[in-house]
């Protein structure tokens, strides 16, 4: 392949890598299935593709629905255990951040909430929400008519809008809530912990994938209850983590989050769904296979002071 049409690509990369990852939720996923199109580019004639760039977002887009509809992943998924992969702010498969529906459409809330949408329905409301294609151009991608991309939009904005009703929170909000909610964690008083949740708060942890399946808590007590022993540091728990990790305050995906960093290596995080001020939901991952990416993109840059310096 010549130069020019190796630049051509590497110039829609990050782009094509942010697509993959909202229909996917997976950055391993989103990351093989632009590695896929990169082999399509090679092997096309490339000559006669007078638009690439909508070439190539085609191409990602029904690599990405082939993989949401394959038996495997539909069988992972159903089994119970399934959470979108965490990016650290800054991630560029984060992709565009310029509206409140492209901050949405990433969140771990609105990718949780995707997943009941068919694979078509959520290709739509990504191509349409977070990367502003018209429903001429998304009917073009996905092979549909317009007006069947017009439908699949209100269905899909209408299921999100009806479920999501999270607040968006700057950086330095997010610090002091992550902070308030460590030093209560921390603290083994559970009624700290209640004060800080809304009265329909809702928490999911992987177990750091001990558990078959996913750890659920529907009520502000039992979320506090589990965050209580979550916090509380044990020879065994350092023992999995690999040491007395530090915990610092970040933000993923766009919501306030609490890492736990050991030797450069985040092994777990705890992501803070925000509204009106209060924690509405409660997302804990430190299975290894989630943390990836996010520990890739910890190592490349600084971090500031650790809320605890040894926990």
């Amino acid at each position: 392949m010549d130069t020019v049409a190796v630049q051509r690509f590497e110039a829609n990369r990050d782009r094509l890598a942010s697509l993959a990852y909202r229909l996917l939720g997976s950055a391993a996923d989103a990351e093989d299935a632009v590695q896929d199109a990169f082999l399509r580019w090679q092997a096309a004639e490339r000559e006669h593709i007078e638009v690439p760039e909508a070439w190539l977002t085609k191409v990602v887009t029904n690599l990405s629905l082939d993989r949401l509809r394959s038996a495997q992943v539909r069988r992972e998924r159903a089994a119970g255990d399934w959470l979108p992969e965490p990016l650290l702010d800054g991630d560029p498969m984060l992709g565009p951040a310029d509206t409140v529906e492209q901050r949405e459409s990433v969140t771990l809330a609105v990718l949780m909430l995707m997943e009941r949408l068919s694979p078509v329905e959520r290709a739509v409301y990504v191509l349409r929400e977070a990367f502003s294609y018209g429903h001429a151009e998304i009917a073009e991608i996905l092979d549909i008519t317009e007006s069947a991309s017009q439908q699949h939009a209100h269905r899909a904005r209408r299921h999100v809008a009806a479920e999501r009703n999270a607040s968006e929170v700057d950086r330095a909000s997010a610090h002091r809530i992550v902070e308030a909610f460590v030093d209560a964690a921390a603290s083994g008083r559970t009624e700290r912990l209640v004060a800080l949740l809304t009265d329909d708060a809702t928490g999911v942890a992987d177990g750091a994938g001990l558990a078959t399946k996913l750890l659920r808590y529907s009520t502000p007590e039992r979320i506090a209850a589990a965050m209580r022993a979550g916090f509380k540091a044990t020879p065994a728990k350092r023992e999995l983590a690999g040491g007395s990790p530090s915990i610092y305050a970040g933000v993923v995906n766009g919501s306030p989050a609490v890492l736990a960093a050991f030797d450069d290596q985040v092994v777990g995080a705890v992501i803070l769904e925000v509204r009106d001020g209060k924690i509405a939901a409660v997302c804990g991952m430190a299975a290894a296979a989630r943390l990836g990416r996010i520990t890739e993109e910890w190592r490349r840059r600084e971090h500031g002071a650790p809320i605890i310096e040894s926990w």
